[in-house]
């Protein structure tokens, strides 16, 4: 477990962090674009807590907050080079888990005729600022995934999370009633 007595240290004054393994790297390392993405992610699912009442949804982003800590640190050790007591590591169970929940949350909800324009509640508008943030993540570890080895868990995950804030947003937008939908060309003359 993490013990922390001083958050500050100023070890990253001069722009360089260390990964989870020790190693000094620069802030804009790769590896540590993808995990502070997610990270970036995480805090977005936090704003969403504040504003649901339903039990179950709170405790589905409970669940999702503290997978995206282990995705965390997944990444932030790089493969094949951890200390003596490991790595935390994705695991296929955390993913197939988001789909079982992608497939509760979409039950009932009407098949889309058109694509979805981020919007509606407060809590839609913010479940797709999370949507496409996490795919954001997924790019940047795709990106960390062609130089160096990375988690298939942690990929799927992101993949896997992107749908979920999908299917999520459209049941908070009252099941999908409240969605807004694109009209192709709806703002072109006719002429």
């Amino acid at each position: 477990m993490v013990k922390l007595d001083r958050i500050y240290t100023g070890g990253g004054d001069a722009g360089a962090t260390s990964l989870g393994n020790g190693e000094r790297v620069s802030k804009n390392n790769i590896r540590v674009q993808a995990y502070g993405t997610v990270d970036e992610v995480n805090a977005i699912v936090g704003m969403v807590q504040a504003y649901l009442n339903d039990q179950l949804l709170k405790s589905m982003l409970a669940r999702i907050q503290n997978d995206l800590f282990d995705l965390g640190a997944d990444l932030c050790t790089p493969q094949g080079k951890e200390r003596k007591t490991g790595a935390l590591r994705m695991t296929d169970e955390q993913w197939q888990r988001l789909e079982n929940e992608i497939d509760i949350v979409n039950d009932g909800l009407e098949p889309l005729t058109s694509f979805v324009l981020p919007g509606g509640s407060t809590v839609a508008a913010h479940l797709h600022l999370a949507r496409t943030v996490v795919r954001r993540a997924e790019r940047v570890v795709c990106e960390l995934a062609e130089r160096e080895e990375v988690s298939k868990a942690a990929l799927r995950y992101l993949n896997r999370l992107s749908d979920f804030f999908f299917v999520l947003s459209r049941h908070c937008n009252d099941r999908g009633n409240s969605d807004v939908l694109w009209v192709p060309g709806g703002n072109q003359s006719k002429t």
